[in-house]
């Protein structure tokens, strides 16, 4: 049968072998949050192996890996398009361009696996091969250009706690890997072989998962977690004459649900929740907007609210702004800050030293990025981490020495509209829990908030686009995975040891249809 496909790609003009590809690519995409219909890489990636199969040169397999790129991208990111809607007037003619040029430097990051697939013998060496070359590549897009990790393969599985447990010693870019090689086994073997070889890894998952997840859910002690969630409509958020509206329904939604747990769990500790800049007044330096928030809480809780924060010089110049978490207790004093680390280009900072006219969020000022994760410390609360927006995307770059006890996640999703924007973003923070082993409180503007604990089981959502608050004890956290002590080392490793696999097997395993590529061998 493979070589029935081969003959028929073979056959293909150039043009429709792109367009396939990234036909191909898209299709790929199918299985990433919300969706994850998994059954679509089983297409995807054995019909991007087969074409590379049949490139007569390295060029055209370059192109064959950046089409399917392409279109992996443009159908796994299309939201961003709905970023530039809230600003048609000055960005009207970028909405055709934007998610088509992001799509293309990540793109890029396909054509080396390619490449390389395309200079192995098919079968088992271009598979593993590629494997390998696929998740180093994933790692990469970590670090080059600030770093976009978005939607890395191994994020497929994270419509549940089951599936992922392998990320507490692998990262998602190891099940990515695990992806890939079982994605691809189609293309490297012909029978059963690869149906048995796909159930038993699908088999070592779930026992894995079921092993991990056996251990009964822990939690903190009297302490009780509020996520409020305001979903206050984007074009609304920063307009002056809505802004004492905003913050007035954040502030009822908090009192009510405090009082509301207070009275049902009396001697909690309460901790409030509020998302990314949910307060439109800057309550580092606001007295009268913290005293007004400190009314809400009751003797003894703590509200962390997503905020910006500003310094001025002596002469009441603005110096620097932050994107922030603020802790404030019942007596309105400030007990501890967090300034976002990672920032968003063209949102929170112009790169290029403002070259480029595409500035998406409010404000004209770049904002300052903070020092990187700390463990936050608040009287009478365990230490905690905090996340703010898209730093949750970042693996093993999350957690501060020493460790904290749990992540607060805040961030404002408004941006995605209802998009799979925020479920993507979502299976982000549930990811970064089973890999760091913490529990981890997600409070979004528009939705998706949540609970997860140490082992990525969600403990209650609120969904999107609703006004609500969620209540929960906080979990507590599970001991130091192998992940979060040795980080991005243990998912690089097993791409080097895949792409010496291929290596080792090359000249030594033939294809499923007994023929070896015209490429270098």
């Amino acid at each position: 049968m493979l070589a029935t496909w081969r003959d028929r790609l073979s056959a293909l003009p150039w043009r429709r072998q792109w367009m396939l590809a990234a036909l191909l690519g898209a299709i790929g995409a199918l299985a990433l949050p919300p969706l994850h219909l998994l059954p679509a890489l089983l297409v995807s990636i054995p019909g991007l192996l087969l074409l590379l199969d049949v490139q007569p040169g390295a060029r055209r397999a370059g192109w064959i890996g950046l089409a399917w790129g392409w279109g992996h991208a443009v159908a796994g990111i299309y939201w961003v398009t709905h970023a530039i809607l809230f600003d048609l007037a000055n960005f009207w003619w970028l909405v055709p361009l934007a998610a088509p040029g992001l799509a293309l430097p990540l793109a890029a990051f396909a054509v080396p696996p390619a490449l390389l697939a395309w200079t192995l013998p098919a079968g088992w060496p271009r598979l593993f091969g590629f494997a390998g070359a696929w998740v180093l590549a994933e790692l990469l897009r970590v670090f080059l250009f600030t770093g976009f990790p978005w939607n890395p393969l191994g994020s497929v599985w994270a419509f549940d706690a089951l599936p992922v447990q392998a990320a507490a010693v692998i990262g998602v870019h190891g099940l990515s890997l695990l992806t890939v090689v079982l994605a691809g086994l189609p293309a490297a073997a012909r029978g059963w072989l690869p149906f048995a070889i796909a159930a038993s890894g699908l088999a070592a998952l779930a026992v894995f998962g079921a092993w991990r997840l056996a251990v009964p859910e822990a939690s903190v002690p009297d302490t009780r977690l509020i996520l409020v969630q305001g979903n206050i409509a984007q074009e609304l958020k920063w307009q002056a004459a809505q802004r004492e509206a905003n913050f007035r329904r954040y502030l009822d939604l908090t009192r009510r649900a405090l009082a509301a747990e207070a009275a049902a769990h009396p001697g909690s500790r309460l901790v409030a929740i509020w998302p990314e800049t949910a307060s439109p007044y800057l309550l580092a330096q606001d007295t009268e907007a913290r005293e007004q928030a400190a009314e809400t809480l009751p003797p003894g809780a703590t509200l962390l609210a997503g905020t910006v924060r500003a310094e001025w010089d002596a002469t009441n110049r603005l110096q620097a702004v932050w994107n922030s978490l603020v802790a404030v207790n019942d007596d309105g004093v400030v007990a501890g800050v967090y300034d976002k680390a990672h920032l968003v280009p063209f949102g929170e900072y112009m790169p290029l030293s403002g070259l480029l006219p595409i500035r998406l969020a409010a404000g004209g000022m770049d904002f300052s990025a903070g020092p990187g994760p700390v463990a936050v410390t608040v009287p009478a609360l365990p230490p905690f981490g905090v996340l703010i927006c898209y730093e949750a995307i970042f693996p093993g770059a999350i957690a501060s020495r020493p460790r904290p006890d749990w992540l607060v996640n805040i961030t404002n999703d408004g941006w995605f509209g209802t998009s799979s924007g925020p479920w993507q973003h979502l299976a982000a923070a549930r990811l970064r829990a089973v890999e760091e082993g913490l529990p981890l409180a997600r409070a979004a503007q528009t939705g998706i908030s949540a609970i997860f604990d140490a082992n990525g089981r969600r403990l209650g959502r609120l969904p999107l686009g609703v006004e609500g608050t969620l209540a929960a004890a906080l979990p507590g956290p599970g001991a130091p995975t192998p992940f979060a002590k040795f980080g991005l080392w243990l998912p690089a490793a097993l791409a080097l040891a895949a792409l010496a696999l291929g290596w080792v097997l090359r000249g030594r395993v033939v294809s499923a249809a007994g023929n070896t590529p015209e490429g270098p061998v």
